[in-house]
């Protein structure tokens, strides 16, 4: 593959390029994976999963909500190591295609009252496929962003990276919105299918802006040396099995916080606080918004006071949020409601807002890709996959009751913040990662 001809170091106009880039890729990429949550609480327990008992069917939908994440470490081995190998942008445009296309597919499903069981069985094979992909998506917008960005400044370009996520979130959780107060008592019918294809719409806009990017500078700067690993997967395990472990404890305290924020309150309000749709997708929005301004705020804060210490800090307060959440929320008060869902996005970016530059500086180039990828999806399996199916079980068990999920919250806060601090300075460990001769082309 020939080498792109650039210069050594990325201009300004490139740098804020790259960012834009990644930022809108990964908004296309979670507004396709989180719509899919959204509709686990409010849709696919009525249409896809028959049941008598209403939390059965939520049970259910949030077990496939989990499948499209149990795929996610698969496809960041086999994408991580074709950017590795092949590079960065490649991947991408794929991983927004297939992704775009999987999630139009789930809008045209037929429902199990129409087909049965191949209803929900489809369901699951396209969550899987989804999923896959999206493995292989998150690392590669990560690096395209850090790798552009001068090293004083990986915090703040790495930041626009995960403003993707509430942005994702806030596309998402707006689509449902539009699309309940237009289809009205039709929202079963045909409303909840309307975001879904309008997945395509946002997959045109990313592939334009996608394609018109050039590859990573250092991944370009690797292969005309002939430095790229054979065999990422394998190097990455021998040289940097710690790396992806803490990131992976890193992202699960995450993960485990932001998806019952993003998809198990919708079912919570709704079936247990019996509050109504459109106050808890309120709620959604109003955090989604709080959450990319913060993610900026704190990312910039990274290159001020250190990528750990500022994530330390919003490790502790996810810890000591929870239950105040929870009791907010079990007010039923509807200003309460919206206040502690705003408050949970808000302060969960100083976990988010850095993590892109933190998971990017653990890595030598060479393996960088996989080994974010793998860490990063690896945190989110143990993390966002199974936190809404464990906190509709725990609510189940408890009889209703808040407090065991929230106590869920604290035990994976803690993991976040335990392997922050055993972190330290993330770039100690790529510096022990030197290139080896061995495994260079």
């Amino acid at each position: 593959m020939a080498v792109e001809p650039r210069s050594a170091t990325p201009s300004g106009a490139e740098v804020r390029r790259a960012a834009f880039a990644s930022a809108v890729g990964n908004t296309i990429e979670l507004y396709d994976f989180l719509i899919y949550g959204t509709a686990a609480a409010v849709v696919f327990n009525k249409l896809f999963f028959a049941a008598s008992d209403p939390w059965v069917g939520v049970l259910l939908a949030f077990a496939t909500f989990g499948a499209g994440f149990l795929a996610r470490p698969l496809g960041a081995a086999v994408i991580g190591h074709f950017g590795d190998r092949l590079g960065r942008k490649l991947m991408l445009v794929i991983t927004l295609s297939v992704t775009g296309v999987c999630t139009a597919a789930i809008g045209l499903l037929p429902t199990y009252e129409q087909v049965g069981v191949w209803a929900p069985l489809a369901l699951v094979v396209l969550r899987v496929v989804q999923g896959f992909f999206l493995g292989g998506e998150q690392g590669g917008a990560v690096l395209m962003a850090v790798e552009h960005a001068p090293p004083n400044r990986h915090g703040w370009y790495g930041g626009w990276t995960f403003i993707g996520s509430p942005t994702g979130l806030f596309l998402a959780t707006g689509a449902f919105s539009a699309a309940t107060a237009i289809s009205g008592d039709q929202f079963l019918t045909w409303g909840w299918r309307v975001p879904f294809l309008l997945s395509l719409v946002l997959v045109g806009v990313g592939l334009y802006v996608r394609l018109r990017l050039a590859e990573s500078p250092e991944f370009a700067r690797i292969r005309e040396h002939g430095q790229r690993a054979r065999l990422p997967i394998t190097d990455a395990f021998a040289t940097s099995w710690r790396q992806i472990l803490l990131s992976a404890g890193v992202n699960l305290g995450f993960n485990t916080f932001i998806f019952i924020l993003a998809t198990f309150l919708l079912s919570y309000g709704i079936e247990a606080l019996g509050v109504s749709r459109q106050l808890m997708l309120t709620g959604s929005l109003a955090g989604s918004a709080a959450q990319i301004l913060g993610i900026l705020v704190f990312a910039h804060l990274s290159d001020v006071l250190g990528r750990t210490r500022v994530m330390l800090g919003g490790g502790i307060f996810l810890a000591l949020y929870a239950f105040p959440m929870f009791w907010l929320l079990d007010t039923r008060s509807p200003a309460l409601i919206v206040l502690a869902m705003v408050l949970g996005y808000a302060g969960s970016a100083a976990v988010f807002g850095p993590m892109a530059a933190f998971c990017a500086e653990l890595f030598d180039t060479r393996v960088r890709y996989t080994g974010v990828s793998l860490g990063y999806q690896s945190g989110s399996v143990l993390g966002g996959g199974l936190s809404p199916f464990v906190a509709t079980a725990l609510l189940g068990a408890a009889g209703g009751a808040s407090w065991p999920i929230a106590a869920y919250l604290v035990a994976g806060s803690l993991v976040t913040v335990l392997c922050l601090a055993l972190t330290g300075d993330p770039r100690r460990f790529a510096r022990e990662s030197a290139p080896s001769a061995r495994s260079a082309d």
